[in-house]
Order: structure tokens, then C-alpha cells, then sequence
């Protein structure tokens, strides 16, 4: 009489070690390449890498309704990217939108310390600064800002693509 074992009895044959060291050498590979692209994306997502020392500021819009400080009654849009390219060898600030036709505007009356730190003084034949001084990578007020309703509001990298593929869960402008 011959005894058979049912399919769920069956038995397995066990992994031999060279099997084992190849699927963990696998794993590990894996979690080292996850690794390295989460801290990638946080480091791009941060603006931290940048093309040739360039700094943007992704500005944001508040459609159908009104700025109080930075919040927005309305809906947070996703605005123009303003980008500054600060020399300090030539001691000039240029600026222009990313993606526009506008014409580039370059102004020479500046004292650049960095690309995150810089200060331009506007000439009466020269287009008003939209951004005349940057601290740490963030504008500061002008007294024409302070003056008028159309201060410029941003938010960090990461939330303007946020709120460019339509994700629009934020009320508050970075600043």
C-alpha cells in the first residue's frame, strides 16, 4: 500500500545558502537605491540643486479671493516661476520667468554676496525690481510692496508642482 500526502502536506525543498545570500545581496541593493533617490528627491524638492547658481521663486496666486498676510481666502494657484541668476563677479542680478517670451531684464547696480543673498538698487530708465533684495534665498518687502495689493506670495518647490498637477490643499502662501 503506498501513502500519498495531499497537496498542502507537500514537501518544500529548502533554499540552498548560495540562494539565500543572493536574495538578501538583492534586498540590500534594493533599500540602498530607494535610499539614495528619497534623499535626491528631498535635496531637488528643497532647491537646493540648481542650475548655475540660479535661484527661483515659485509664486503663487489666490484666485477668488483676497490675500490676509499670507493666507489666501480663496484658492492657492500655482504662479509665475521667477528666476534670478546673481553674478558676483560682475556684481548684477539677472531676471526673467521661466518659460515666458518676456524679455530677460538685467540689472547692474547690485551688491551680490551669493546666489541666495544679493541687493539691486532700480534706476529711473530701468523697469521697477520685482524682487530688489534676497535673504536667504526669500525676497524681502519692498516699501512699494508694503504699498500695494500686489505683493508677491511663493511657496517652497515642492508644493507649486503640488498645486500645478492640481493638488489644492494649501491655503498659505511660504511667503
Amino acid at each position: 500500500m503506498r501513502l500519498t500526502l495531499p497537496s498542502s502536506m507537500a514537501i518544500r525543498r529548502r533554499a540552498s545558502p548560495g540562494e539565500i545570500a543572493s536574495v538578501h545581496m538583492a534586498s540590500k541593493w534594493f533599500l540602498g537605491v530607494f535610499v539614495v533617490l528619497i534623499v535626491i528627491g528631498l535635496v531637488w524638492a528643497s532647491d537646493r540643486i540648481t542650475l548655475q547658481g540660479e535661484r527661483t521663486i515659485y509664486a503663487v496666486a489666490c484666485e477668488h479671493g483676497t490675500w490676509s498676510g499670507n493666507r489666501c481666502t480663496g484658492t492657492l494657484a500655482p504662479g509665475e516661476r521667477h528666476a534670478f541668476r546673481a553674478s558676483r563677479t560682475r556684481q548684477e542680478v539677472i531676471h526673467w520667468i521661466r518659460g515666458s517670451q518676456e524679455p530677460i531684464e538685467k540689472h547692474t547696480d547690485c551688491r551680490v554676496a551669493n546666489r541666495d543673498n544679493w541687493t539691486c538698487r532700480a534706476h529711473t530708465d530701468q523697469k521697477s525690481l520685482l524682487v530688489g533684495e534676497l535673504i536667504n534665498g526669500r525676497p524681502t518687502p519692498t516699501v512699494a510692496d508694503a504699498t500695494t495689493a500686489a505683493q508677491l506670495h511663493a511657496v517652497t518647490k515642492w508644493k507649486w508642482y503640488a498645486l500645478r498637477i492640481g493638488l489644492r490643499i494649501f491655503t498659505d502662501a511660504d511667503y
